[in-house]
């Protein structure tokens, strides 16, 4: 289907498109991270952009199937947290962006749509509960002695934490030589092992790509 090559004015939009793969994440943290798991995976014609937060999707896909050079691009990748939703909920929010985008949808998320550009959506942690990249990332030193240590520094503290996954990972960042870095960058100083089961899926969505 031809679509218009005018540019549309979209604060996250990229200014140039450089991948036959596109990858859109929520936030800069996400950024930084599938940078650098599409890196340890050599995944090299991948091109990751942030497309804001779960609100700005909508308006994002609108512009982004509008930016000049769209016709290059192959393939789509979306990624996104569940968090206060649920998995499914998550998934049929993106939908609905893609429709509004006149973008092909999958029918599932982990599958693959048919049309141009393929487009494949993974919904943080696992496209089944809810949570966000940080209940992955937790899950990768869960089994470490360093875990206990921190259930011992929320159970000493008696705070109430809104978000305990942000904040035990943020913890556990805050035992590293660079504690004061963000979970995306720590991805970069390789601070998270890549290579742990827990991102086995996500590792597979990416090279499906």
């Amino acid at each position: 289907m031809a679509r218009p090559t005018k540019e549309v004015q979209n604060v996250h939009l990229p200014t140039t498109i450089y991948g036959e793969i596109q990858l859109l994440v929520e936030g800069n943290d996400q950024l930084n991270f599938f940078e650098a798991l599409t890196k340890h995976l050599s995944i090299l014609s991948v091109q990751v952009s942030n497309f804001g937060g779960v609100t700005d999707l909508r308006e994002f896909l609108s512009s982004f199937a509008k930016i000049r050079n769209f016709e290059k691009i192959r393939s789509i990748g979306i990624v996104r947290d569940a968090e206060k939703k649920s998995a499914g909920s998550a998934f049929q929010s993106v939908q609905s962006a893609l429709r509004n985008a006149a973008l092909p949808v999958p029918a599932r998320a982990g599958q693959t749509s048919g049309g141009s550009p393929r487009v494949s959506v993974y919904i943080l942690p696992d496209n089944k509960h809810p949570g966000m990249l940080e209940t992955l990332l937790c899950r990768t030193f869960a089994d470490a002695a360093d875990d206990r240590c921190i259930d011992d520094y929320f159970a000493c503290v008696r705070a109430p934490v809104g978000r305990p996954e942000k904040a035990r990972a943020h913890a556990w960042l805050a035992t590293k030589p660079d504690p004061h870095v963000s979970i995306g960058v720590a991805a970069k100083k390789g601070y998270w092992d890549l290579d742990h089961a827990v991102f086995a899926d996500l590792r597979n969505f990416l090279v499906a790509l």
